[in-house]
């Protein structure tokens, strides 16, 4: 019985989890966004699927653990990890040059992001969002003019 009250919250505890996952999907969204509008190996789907996927994960492990279990760390961990792994499947070497490193690192902030909504730690979340969205954007001028002005960007 005490197993079927875990897989069956309250209306309000569903409600929250809604909300959670949704919260997880906008802040990943301006930045898959970003990714898709320059034609990136992961985009518009991928980015609020990590972040959802992320949260979604924490919010399992606090409903089976408890927020409080040392056990969430392990949850951290395969997160990290997993998420690495995605970002590490962006990444190509293609004549001495890595390319998609940058879509790897926010795909690995997305995961974070994520996983800070499932917490209830919307400010880190509002904050990751916020900063990998405006790195991407606001840092292309300064890598185009690391490359010269004549060089097209190299695509991260």
């Amino acid at each position: 019985m005490a197993a079927m009250m875990l897989i069956a919250p309250s209306w309000w505890e569903s409600a929250t989890h809604i909300l959670s996952l949704g919260a997880a999907y906008a802040l990943a969204l301006p930045v898959g966004w970003d990714r898709e509008k320059d034609e990136r190996s992961a985009g518009i789907r991928t980015f609020p699927l990590v972040a959802i996927a992320s949260c979604g994960f924490v919010l399992v492990g606090i409903a089976i653990l408890g927020r409080t279990s040392p056990a969430q760390a392990r949850i951290l961990e395969g997160l990290i990890t997993g998420v690495g792994f995605i970002g590490g499947g962006a990444i190509l070497k293609h004549r001495g040059k890595a390319s998609g490193t940058a879509t790897a690192a926010s795909l690995w902030a997305t995961g974070a992001l994520g996983a800070a909504v499932g917490y209830g730690l919307y400010d880190i979340a509002v904050v990751l969002s916020l900063t990998t969205f405006l790195t991407l954007r606001g840092s292309r001028p300064l890598k185009r003019a690391t490359h010269g002005s004549s060089a097209s960007p190299e695509k991260a």
